[in-house]
């Protein structure tokens, strides 16, 4: 899925070694329930159209699903013949999921390696790297559902951010269950530069 994070977005299938979309024809909660379930993020809060979280680029999958709700993955429920539609990408249909994260990784080789970015009053925003160790970036890949964390790289190793840095002098024990849980020395108080992003690779591959 393209979107604010993993757990919702435009929806994108794999098929014939090619990710492609899903058409909004008769797109509903059922369908996206499904989407959801498959993605281990919860239930499905919205079914949406119209390409909210934007076009596509590559083929079009699938059309006119119709989804039970029950099955567990897209794939299962009936559906047009893979490839056969008659919608453009203006009709991409996507996604929003109850286990929307507040935490993402960018820039990185896949979801579990990145920029750390923290998503705060409806914006995202990066982590400077004062203070930033491998047990802050044990918290995030375990939220995440990306393993363990193999470093915790300093000085914007994956890119400068663009957004608001957020956070400063972040301590996690490790054994945090959510990275809002850390200590840290409150929002968008940092005397840092995107020079100092923090950076995050877990074991998990996405």
């Amino acid at each position: 899925m393209s979107g604010l994070d993993r757990c919702t977005g435009r929806v994108e299938v794999y098929h014939n070694k090619q990710w492609g979309t899903v058409c909004d024809d008769g797109w509903d909660l059922q369908d996206a329930q499904v989407v959801c379930r498959e993605m281990n993020c919860g239930n499905a809060l919205l079914a949406l159209g119209r390409a909210t979280y934007g076009q596509g680029s590559g083929t079009i999958w699938l059309d006119r699903v119709n989804c039970a709700g029950k099955e567990t993955a897209l794939k299962e429920c009936p559906k047009s013949p893979w490839g056969d539609h008659n919608c453009d990408h203006g009709r991409d249909a996507s996604v929003v999921c109850t286990d929307m994260k507040e935490i993402r990784l960018v820039n990185g080789s896949n979801r579990c390696s990145g920029r750390l970015e923290v998503l705060h009053n409806n914006q995202w925003g990066t982590v400077c790297d004062d203070d930033w160790e491998i047990s802050s970036a044990e918290v995030v890949c375990r939220e995440l559902g990306c393993g363990r964390a193999i470093s915790a790289p300093h000085r914007a190793h994956f890119g400068e951010g663009k957004d608001p840095i957020w956070l400063d002098a972040v301590k996690c024990k490790g054994t945090e269950s959510s990275f809002k849980d850390c200590s840290q020395n409150g929002w968008a108080k940092s005397y840092c530069t995107h020079e100092e992003d923090a950076g995050v690779v877990c074991s998990g591959n996405g």
